[in-house]
C-alpha cells in the first residue's frame, strides 16, 4: 500500500477544475485520507520546490504555486493524500508528463494545462514521484491529525502553541 500527494494547483482552482480533476482520479479506486483547501506560503513553495532552488525558473514555480500569478482570488490549492495499492503509478499515469504539451491528451495535464508565454507550466496539478518525495511532500503539506489512516509513524509530544481560533 502507498500514498500520495496530489496538489490542485492554483490554475486548477481558477479555470473551475477541481471537480474533473477529483472525477479522473476516482478512476483510480484510491482511498482521499487527507484533503483540504489551503492558501500556499511563501515558506511551503520554497520547501515543496527545495530541488529546484538553483534552477532559473526557481522564483516563477514559487509565485505559480502561492498563486501570485493568478490573483488573489485564486491564491490557494487542494491538497489529497491518495492511498492505496500503486497510489503514486496510477495517479501518475492519470496526471500525465511534467509538461502539458508533451503529457498524453487524455491526460488531466494534457487534457487542462498549458504552456505560458513565459514558458512556464501550467500543468494544473502536482503529484509525487515516487514513495520517498510522497512521504516528504505529505509530512510537508498534513499533521497527522489531518489524516484518517495512520500512514506513516506518530508519537505524541505536548506543545504550548499560540493559534487562531473562532471568536
Amino acid at each position: 500500500m502507498q500514498s500520495t500527494l496530489v496538489v490542485i494547483k492554483p490554475d486548477g482552482l481558477k479555470k473551475s477544475l477541481t471537480g474533473n480533476v477529483l472525477t479522473r482520479l476516482s478512476e483510480t479506486k484510491l482511498r482521499i485520507v487527507g484533503a483540504k483547501v489551503l492558501k500556499v506560503s511563501r515558506a511551503l513553495a520554497e520547501k515543496h520546490y527545495a530541488h529546484l532552488k538553483d534552477k532559473s525558473f526557481f522564483d516563477d514555480v514559487v509565485k505559480y504555486l502561492t498563486g501570485e500569478l493568478h490573483g488573489k482570488q485564486y491564491a490557494r490549492v487542494m491538497a489529497l493524500v491518495y492511498h492505496g495499492k500503486d497510489a503514486i503509478a496510477k495517479v501518475r499515469e492519470l496526471a500525465g508528463t511534467t509538461n502539458p504539451e508533451e503529457a498524453d491528451p487524455t491526460s488531466i495535464r494534457g487534457q487542462y494545462g498549458r504552456l505560458t508565454t513565459k514558458g512556464l507550466f501550467e500543468n494544473v496539478v502536482h503529484c509525487s514521484a515516487n514513495a520517498a518525495e510522497a512521504e516528504n511532500e505529505i509530512k510537508l503539506w498534513f499533521e497527522p491529525d489531518e489524516i484518517t489512516d495512520d500512514i506513516y509513524t506518530t508519537k505524541e509530544v505536548e506543545e504550548k502553541i499560540k493559534k487562531r481560533v473562532w471568536a
